[in-house]
């Protein structure tokens, strides 16, 4: 792979693939796959992910706002798109590009209804979300007698699926509380099931769920860290491939006597004759101010460098002292040597926080 001249994250289309290829091997042959590529595939590049994916032949996609599905629609993608959380507002475009709604109130139901009612709509693909006790969206037993009433008046929607969302699946003490979850879901399906005259899927697991409760497939699962080379489970994090590695090059390199104060604040001081490396990467990138002050650090020519000081906007100060190296040379913030979860944990959080944060001005390169 050539080498970097200048900031970018480079996406390796090759790693997706294998990524796919596992999950779909730990699911059954007739179970579809959505694909979750929310946030810009999680900050990576929705529509290069997304004409891989289809390609590999994904069953469905799955983004969180009707602006992302449109986006996709717009670069030639066919096969069908769940928009996670759809705003009312938005309904009428959503249906201009053959997207699919999760409604999971009655006041969202009754006003997509409404609108594809207007629109002449017959049998328009709907999602409807069940709360088994994640507690963010979703139909609780309170209300669900309401799903019954609204579709009953009408012709203009059908129920392609039905879903739910488990708490905590890579915990295994969170067991008896994801299975709780499962059972709750496995009701709320069968209910369903009494007032319709066809079947819908339903689908409950993610990435972790894969793995750790095969057994709740149902008709379809859904993967959005995985697909992107990580999970929450050691064993499972070596069988995947992380398809992202940040680059940038070092800018300049300071020589400093003991003393010397690198950086806003004044917050690192030498103490002894060393040398700091500039990097052309900042929180404005994505690269937070929570890996400063040596928390995280990166890698030039193989060798591991603190980061020094407050991270900055644009820049970043990383210690070289012992290291070889140059102006213009290679640095390494993440993939390679330096795994995503290291990188995040170093600095207090969690993968899915670090890359898709990833700023969209940062240069994003292509590898198939």
């Amino acid at each position: 792979m050539p080498k970097a001249h200048q900031t970018q994250l480079e996406i390796d289309l090759g790693a997706l693939a294998h990524n796919y290829r596992y999950l779909r091997s730990k699911i059954a042959p007739e179970v579809k796959f959505m694909s979750v590529i929310k946030a810009y595939a999680y900050g990576n590049d929705s529509v290069e992910i997304a004409k891989k994916l289809e390609d590999l032949g994904t069953d469905y996609f799955a983004v969180a706002y009707t602006s992302e599905g449109i986006r996709l629609r717009e670069a030639g993608i066919t096969k069908p798109i769940l928009i996670l959380h759809p705003q009312p507002v938005n309904f009428e475009s959503l249906i201009d590009n053959c997207l699919e709604p999760n409604l999971y109130s009655e006041k969202v139901l009754a006003e997509f209804i409404e609108i594809a009612e207007r629109l002449q709509q017959e049998g328009y693909p709907i999602h409807l979300k069940f709360n088994t006790g994640m507690n963010r969206l979703g139909f609780t037993e309170k209300n669900f007698h309401k799903i019954h009433e609204k579709l009953e008046g009408t012709k203009a929607v059908k129920v392609v699926s039905a879903f739910s969302h488990l708490a905590a699946s890579e915990d295994w003490k969170e067991r008896e509380f994801c299975l709780y979850q499962i059972t709750r879901f496995q009701k709320f399906a069968e209910d369903l099931l009494d007032h319709l005259d066809y079947r819908p899927m339903f689908h409950i697991c993610n990435t972790s769920a894969i793995f750790n409760y095969p057994e709740a497939g149902f008709d379809m699962v859904r993967s959005g860290l995985g697909l992107y080379g990580f999970a929450n489970d050691p064993a499972v994090n070596a069988r995947l491939k992380p398809i992202g590695t940040l680059k940038t090059i070092i800018s300049q390199i300071q020589d400093l006597k003991e003393g010397d104060t690198v950086g806003y604040s004044r917050a690192f001081e030498a103490k002894k004759p060393s040398r700091t490396a500039t990097i052309p990467i900042g929180h404005a990138d994505g690269i937070k101010r929570i890996y400063g002050h040596g928390k995280a650090g990166v890698f030039v020519n193989g060798e591991y460098a603190p980061i020094v000081g407050n991270v900055c906007m644009d820049i970043i100060m990383i210690d070289v002292t012992d290291i070889n190296c140059k102006e213009g040379d290679e640095v390494i913030i993440f993939g390679g040597p330096q795994h995503v979860t290291k990188f995040a944990g170093d600095g207090g959080t969690i993968s899915y926080e670090l890359i898709t944060g990833i700023s969209q001005r940062v240069k994003r390169v292509i590898n198939q």
